[in-house]
């Protein structure tokens, strides 16, 4: 679907429009080709023009203008998610949130920054005054911070902090309303959680507010371990010491390994993997605990000297394993499992009799909202078609995981399971009543009732 952007571009003449077609077509597109399905779903879903606001007023003109106009628009930070969340169903205008970088403030443990900024970014200049991100993404490199609230859960970090979502960690946000006269509100705790993981279909997120945490030393470590029972009952019990500090435990169970190139030598044939980061105090004790359980440290490293080789472990995890593996084999695809607290190790091996091989499976170790030690699970398979996906997801269900269906163009879908909750609902009423955000993304709006 097309719309006359014409009107836009004559009355902000000032902005920087981008009108190129191929460009249109890189900005419409994040990593949904994750997702065959989204692939096919989303193919010739182009922005009919794109723009980078300098800063918040000229993206309120810009709202303003969409407004009086009809015309919608689409969200877009480094594109680095996987739901087809910056691809505008229905044309429009694709906004660049890149301009709106700043780092607004820092002070008794918190940070206010523009939705913008890259989180690498925001990560070095937060370790220059002792601090650093609770929690971020795999790609923490490119994401951008409102990226991450818009359509994030957890990441790196999460196995101390939980998610994103988790009470606490999200102190307040800055949200402008699509409408003739946009409103600028600050919303608080909570409130401003309504707004999280919706694919910026609820409200434009300007700033947020973000509790931090004491910067650390890490070090990074890949374990290996002959058998899957070892390396599960390992990950499980440096998971829940705390007298380890950590900032990620994920396993990567055989033979995923073999799928991810450049760590041949960190990775030996028919071996489950675990991958940490651990405070660089805690290795000793890290390495005592693995050979408690059999494993061997096949790598470690300086998180921060990692980084700046581009050889780090952060890198392996999350659906970061994902990207490595279509890279070795595109016929792969993937799915998220969230397993219940105090039977979750029970649930893991379910799974793993029940699927075998034919489930690549890759565990990631964090701490629930309610901060319970879980497991959530990002397994890879092999995509054959809808039908096989589905019995496949009905599967994992039946034996009383949680499944998050990645392969769903629609917020209610994905991440609620069907239903847009009242709060979400409630946000998107009052910040988007002409409903310009990214229309189609909401499988039912306006809601009935």
């Amino acid at each position: 679907m097309s719309h006359d952007v014409s009107a836009l571009q004559a009355e902000l003449p000032e902005l920087d429009w981008t009108t190129d077609g191929e460009r249109l077509a890189v900005l419409s597109r994040d990593f949904s080709w994750f997702s065959p399905i989204l692939k096919r779903a989303l193919a010739g879903a182009v922005a009919d023009i794109a723009v980078r606001p300098r800063d918040e007023a000229e993206l309120t003109h810009l709202a303003a203008a969409c407004a009086r106009h009809a015309v919608p628009l689409t969200l877009r930070g480094a594109a680095t998610g996987n739901y087809g969340q910056c691809t505008p169903v229905q044309g429009g205008v694709l906004v660049d949130m890149g301009g709106l970088n700043r780092l607004l403030w820092l002070r008794d443990g918190a940070a206010r920054a523009q939705a913008g900024i890259r989180l690498g970014e925001l990560e070095r200049r937060l370790r220059e005054q002792g601090h650093e991100l609770r929690t971020m993404p795999s790609t923490f490199r490119l994401a951008t911070l409102g990226g991450l609230f818009a359509g994030g859960f957890g990441g790196i970090g999460s196995i101390t902090w939980g998610p994103i979502a988790a009470p606490g960690n999200v102190a307040g946000a800055r949200v402008l309303s699509v409408e003739p006269q946009p409103q600028a509100v600050e919303l608080r705790g909570p409130d401003a959680l309504a707004l999280h993981h919706n694919w910026g279909t609820t409200g434009i997120v300007l700033e947020l507010e973000l509790a931090l945490a004491p910067a650390q030393d890490w070090h990074e470590v890949v374990i290996a371990f002959a058998g899957f029972d070892a390396a599960l009952d390992f990950a499980q019990a440096l998971a829940a010491d705390p007298a380890l500090p950590k900032r990620n435990v994920a396993l990567l169970a055989q033979p995923l390994p073999a799928y991810i190139q450049r760590w041949e030598a960190s990775f030996p044939a028919a071996h489950d993997a675990v991958v940490a980061v651990v405070a660089s105090a805690a290795l000793p004790a890290l390495q005592a605990l693995a050979a408690r359980h059999g494993g061997r440290v096949t790598h470690q490293a300086d998180s921060v000297d990692a980084q700046r080789r581009n050889h780090s472990v952060l890198e392996l995890c999350w659906n970061h394993s994902t990207l490595h593996a279509m890279k070795t084999d595109p016929g792969l695809t993937y799915l998220q499992c969230s397993f219940s607290a105090g039977s979750h190790l029970q649930q893991v091996r379910a799974v793993r009799a029940r699927f075998g091989d034919a489930l690549l499976l890759h565990l990631e170790f964090i701490r629930s909202s309610e901060g319970a030690l879980i497991c959530t699970a990002l397994p890879l398979l092999r995509y054959v078609d809808e039908a096989h996906l589905q019995g496949v997801v009905d599967g994992i269900r039946g034996l009383g995981v949680r499944v998050n269906n990645p392969h769903h163009r629609h917020v209610e879908d994905g991440r609620f399971g069907g239903t847009l909750p009242p709060e979400a609902a409630a946000a998107k009423r009052r910040f988007d009543p002409l409903a310009l955000l990214n229309p189609g993304k909401l499988r039912v709006w306006p809601l009935p009732g």
